[in-house]
């Protein structure tokens, strides 16, 4: 079994904090790899601040640079833009790996807003990594009612494949304050520079090997 982290997101633009809580997270759950799933669209976000997805794709691409993580739109293929629907596609799919589902204290927080969010941690184990700020919010989450009887001692976080699910742990990881928004907020047309610039043909999926653009 490959053992395989998921970290999904806009990644608009990708920077040093997905890249550093990644690699950490790869240490601590003893990951042979990660997926970053750059999403065609979030639901819970306003399409209009969405750069385009083969911008998106190129700077999660760069950010990614020399670490065991390939950068993937498999959702687009999949025709699934809710999580629940891409962690059951990903485990019929790919049945020689085990997924776990990496996400932020700031998504927990909201977990319960997520289209059919028992389905997916009926699914996958999840790993919460901290964010400044969250962790009130994440530990009093509409979610965490359900979920506190399935947290799991970060002690033995690389035996996650081994938990039954619904199982959680928490990551504690150094905090990281750079956020996409700010760098959003700093350069909003940041997709138009000439470091995502790109040929068509060159831009290729990291799972699917099929052409992005």
């Amino acid at each position: 079994m490959i053992r395989t982290g998921l970290l999904g997101g806009s990644f608009n633009p990708a920077h040093r904090g997905h890249r550093g809580i990644s690699a950490r997270a790869i240490a601590a759950l003893g990951l042979d790899e990660m997926w970053w799933l750059v999403s065609p669209g979030n639901p819970l976000k306003d399409p209009a601040d969405m750069a385009p997805l083969a911008a998106r794709f190129a700077s999660a691409r760069r950010a990614a640079r020399g670490l065991p993580i390939r950068v993937t739109a498999i959702e687009r293929e999949l025709g699934s833009p809710y999580t629940a629907q891409t962690v059951v596609a990903l485990a019929r799919r790919y049945p020689n790996r085990r997924f776990v589902w990496i996400m932020g204290e700031d998504n927990l927080a909201q977990f319960h807003r997520w289209r059919d969010w028992r389905r997916i941690a009926r699914t996958v184990p999840i790993a919460v990594v901290t964010r400044p700020g969250y962790d009130g919010l994440a530990r009093a989450a509409r979610a965490m009612g359900w979920l506190r009887r399935s947290v799991r001692s970060a002690a033995g976080a690389r035996d996650w494949t081994d938990w039954s699910v619904p199982a959680l742990v928490f990551l504690r990881l150094p905090p990281d304050p750079i956020s996409a928004t700010g760098l959003r907020a700093a350069s909003p047309r940041w997709h138009e520079s000439p470091q995502y610039s790109f040929k068509p043909k060159s831009l290729r999926d990291g799972v699917t090997r099929k052409a992005i653009g």
